[in-house]
């Protein structure tokens, strides 16, 4: 989940349309810190917000909440992460639906990460929705595939069945939605359908160890030794 969000915030700045270059640039230094200094990172977000007191929307009481969860993210605090990313989503207008649905998994990422299961899937299903408003299929898919992992987490399988069928039809070149499948369909003991979904995530991956290490089992759980080998 660390390397998760991480990955998210540093995309959201590199994407970013909104916002003054002063506040990208602030948001750059603040994440910078977040990386070495966590807890000065915190400090430093949180003084940033205190200049903007009173305020609830606007890009820069989105980009300085969006520090304040990568920094506590890198201190395992996921609670307060997940409150700063949805703060965060929150400060943004609903004409930018692509920023709150990458915030809204950021804050999913950081439920998940402290078991709170039923609150990422709530998270997960706005951001489903802001991707679709932003109508980008990856995004829609990588959501897809966080929202399985939650009802996997709920113990609700076929739900997290079709939630992988999404993924697949969002992005069906994604060998991630396919590996995961694969993973679903073998733990339900289904290996026909875990084979079929291996075989193309080897053929979208090639040689991607996660994608050899399910093969393996679930050619060993079909018998086949010496393919699993």
């Amino acid at each position: 989940p660390v390397n998760a969000l991480l990955s998210l915030a540093a995309l959201l700045l590199t994407q970013s349309a909104a916002g003054a270059i002063g506040e990208e640039t602030r948001l750059q230094t603040c994440l910078d810190q977040a990386a070495t200094d966590p807890t000065a990172a915190l400090v430093t977000a949180s003084q940033w917000l205190g200049q903007r007191q009173g305020e609830t929307e606007g890009a820069g009481v989105s980009l300085a909440q969006q520090c304040l969860g990568v920094a506590a993210t890198n201190l395992l605090r996921w609670e307060e992460a997940e409150t700063a990313f949805i703060a965060a989503r929150d400060a943004r207008p609903v004409d930018q639906p692509e920023w709150r649905a990458r915030l809204g998994t950021m804050a999913a990422n950081a439920a998940l990460a402290s078991g709170r299961n039923a609150q990422a899937l709530a998270h997960l299903q706005l951001a489903q929705a802001d991707a679709a408003l932003a109508q980008d299929a990856g995004l829609g898919a990588s959501i897809a595939n966080d929202r399985a992992r939650a009802l996997v987490a709920l113990q609700r399988p076929e739900d997290a069945g079709a939630a992988l069928a999404d993924a697949r039809l969002l992005a069906p070149a994604d060998p991630q939605g396919w590996l995961l499948s694969a993973t679903l369909a073998r733990r339900l003991e289904n290996l026909l359908e875990a084979q079929s979904f291996i075989l193309e995530a080897s053929r979208l991956s090639p040689g991607d160890p996660a994608v050899l290490l399910e093969a393996g089992l679930i050619a060993a759980l079909g018998g086949d030794d010496d393919a699993a080998r």
